[in-house]
């Protein structure tokens, strides 16, 4: 939220940025809390509760597209139950917009002038690219949400369940790069570290293989099925870098083919 309100800024030339979240995933979108500002001089916009159809930000929630005022407190298109903070803040024009997750508004971005004049196509364009950046970290990290949630705690007796550990591993090691949250990422790859030695929790005392972070992910790409192509789409890479990484984990691992090193691997407690 704070890098998109800092590219907000910058793209639109607007002064002011502030912004919020709905509670989580699952909660209707009828309520969003400010808890981002960026530009701002006061703190009175800072924890402020937005509620559907109240004031801009709310019009915005319930119409789920943007929407924008000259002069706030003298509006007549939105409700006025946010006036004293905005007034608080030296706000007259403002523009919000929704951040529409698979058709469900998971927050509001705000860009504000201290002056009444009209916001363009320019800075609307620049706020809706904010907003769509919020958009992708929210899709990644439902996702890698999601996983962590079917990985905590695999049922190691059931082979198609196990198939489909090893499955989620792979998309968690494909996930990990996207991360922004370094606390979140971490949790995620902890729970592949976990998930690499349950099916064996017990192994031999030989020297470790040490693969790099790359060679691991693509090595969990390949336990699961995808080609060196469909490795490159999932993990942001290019074919030929994919060879490479494997060939270098191939390499590591004394094997000579993608399925050698897979078991390989998964002997030495690298994959689940």
């Amino acid at each position: 939220m704070r890098a998109a309100l800092v590219r907000l800024r910058r793209g639109t030339g607007l002064p002011v940025a502030f912004g919020g979240l709905t509670a989580s995933a699952g909660r209707a979108a009828g309520h969003v809390r400010i808890a981002e500002l960026s530009g701002a001089s006061t703190g009175a916009l800072r924890g402020l509760g937005i509620t559907a159809g109240n004031g801009l930000g709310g019009k915005a929630l319930s119409l789920a597209r943007a929407c924008a005022v000259t002069d706030y407190q003298g509006s007549r298109h939105i409700s006025h139950e946010y006036d004293a903070a905005v007034a608080a803040e030296g706000l007259h024009s403002v523009l919000a917009v929704p951040v529409v997750v698979r058709r469900r508004v998971r927050g509001v971005l705000y860009g504000a002038l201290r002056a009444a004049r009209p916001l363009g196509d320019r800075a609307l364009d620049a706020a809706m690219a904010a907003a769509r950046d919020v958009e992708q970290a929210l899709v990644v990290r439902d996702e890698v949400q999601s996983l962590l949630a079917v990985t905590r705690a695999p049922a190691a007796d059931d082979g198609g369940s196990w198939e489909e550990v090893r499955e989620a591993h792979g998309a968690l090691r494909a996930l990990a790069p996207k991360l922004v949250d370094p606390g979140l990422r971490g949790e995620l790859l902890a729970v592949c570290g976990k998930l690499a030695l349950a099916s064996d929790p017990v192994r031999p005392a030989e020297a470790p293989v040490r693969l790099t972070p790359r060679e691991v992910d693509v090595l969990a790409c390949v336990a699961a099925g995808a080609t060196n192509a469909r490795a490159g789409e999932r993990l942001g890479l290019r074919p030929e870098t994919v060879k490479g990484y494997l060939r270098s984990a191939m390499r590591k691992l004394g094997t000579h083919t993608r399925g050698e090193a897979v078991v390989a691997a998964r002997r030495a407690g690298i994959l689940p």
